[in-house]
């Protein structure tokens, strides 16, 4: 650091300023977090990491060999950083096999305009929109997820001002403030967006990632924030179902887990006679992973198995619930979801709403 310190008093001031700027900017993701995105970057854009020691080692590599992509890691540790809190949101398009068109440059460019005018941006501050692709590992399954993002921010690079310390004026740097980030996957027909203003403001954007990349479908719906409590399966359950409800059966047909020491396994009911709760007994007895120490469930599908009404056959719901938020719930219809929504309530799977406190958000 004092060799570093040496170095820059050599420099002029601006130039100084400059280079402790990304120097901080380098810092303030040496962690854990900006590990993992440089990971997720770093495999989207074929960008091999193998040898590198550390995050240190991996960053100083990219500022070096990669400058773009630091802002993008920067980006991304930010996006896990608010993941599931209150600036982020998740939503489900319905599964229409309709395409996307998230390459199209004229769709990208109409995006950014309509962002830009949400954002309220005057016209002296540059504005930018990066569009690349990132991989997560899916911690229910172990599988990469391939997704498509974008980071719409203020083109204002790190700059440096005075501040008064205890015996002297400091410098101090002001980073540039990422605005709006999105995270689509295609695939599953999800997107993730993370933006400040509050819940009106993400339908807004979701309305206009709709509007000019899924043209041919319907809007999405919020995926509810409430935590699933996948806890409450580790006992074999005993699903309350009511004669109105219409339900023949329910059954827990994959569990999945990851131990404290990065272990990961996934069980499927296969056999018609016997549960997967007794499949686990007799298979491993007190070393299932739902008795033994140092088993999280990360994951789980229900099947709700429902009679025959109203003029239509015999049908099946399939429920996926995963750690910490997410759920995929029947989206063909409405009254669909809001019957599962209210199943996963009274088996207790669902944490209690939000209290007007936690709802609270400030609006910048």
């Amino acid at each position: 650091m004092e060799t570093i310190k040496a170095l820059l008093t050599e420099l002029p001031d601006r130039q100084q300023d400059a280079v402790k700027a990304e120097l901080d900017h380098l810092a303030s993701i040496a962690d854990e977090t900006g590990m993992m995105g440089a990971v997720q970057v770093c495999a989207g854009q074929g960008i091999d990491l193998e040898g590198l020691e550390g995050v240190q080692d991996v960053l100083l590599m990219l500022a070096t060999n990669h400058p773009r992509m630091i802002d993008r890691v920067a980006v991304q540790a930010s996006l896990m950083r608010r993941n599931g809190g209150r600036q982020w949101a998740r939503f489900q398009f319905p599964d229409d096999g309709k395409p996307w068109v998230l390459d199209l440059p004229s769709a990208r460019e109409a995006f950014l305009v309509d962002a830009v005018a949400i954002l309220d941006l005057t016209e002296h501050r540059k504005r930018e929109a990066d569009w690349y692709q990132s991989v997560r590992i899916d911690p229910a399954s172990g599988g990469e997820i391939t997704l498509t993002q974008a980071t719409i921010y203020v083109e204002e690079y790190a700059q440096s001002e005075l501040s008064f310390g205890e015996k002297s004026l400091e410098r101090k740097t002001v980073q540039k403030v990422l605005e709006v980030g999105l995270a689509s996957d295609p695939n599953e027909r999800v997107v993730e967006i993370c933006a400040k203003g509050g819940k009106a403001f993400r339908e807004q954007y979701i309305k206009m990632f709709a509007t000019h990349f899924a043209p041919q479908s319907e809007l999405p719906v919020e995926v509810p924030r409430r935590d699933v409590l996948l806890e409450t399966l580790r006992a074999d359950p005993q699903f309350e179902t009511e004669p109105a409800d219409g339900i023949d059966r329910v059954e827990v047909s994959s569990l999945s887990f990851r131990s404290s020491d990065g272990g990961f396994a996934r069980f499927e009911k296969r056999a018609e006679d016997e549960t997967l709760y007794g499949f686990l007994d007799r298979r491993f007895g007190q070393a299932s992973p739902l008795r033994a120490g140092g088993w999280q469930i990360l994951a789980a599908t229900l099947r709700i198995m429902l009679e025959a009404r109203g003029g239509k056959g015999k049908r099946t719901l399939t429920v996926n619930l995963s750690a910490p938020n997410t759920t995929t719930l029947p989206n063909k219809t409405e009254t669909d979801r809001q019957f599962v929504f209210g199943l996963l309530e009274r088996w207790k799977l669902l944490a209690s709403p939000p209290s007007k406190a936690d709802l609270f958000e400030v609006v910048k």
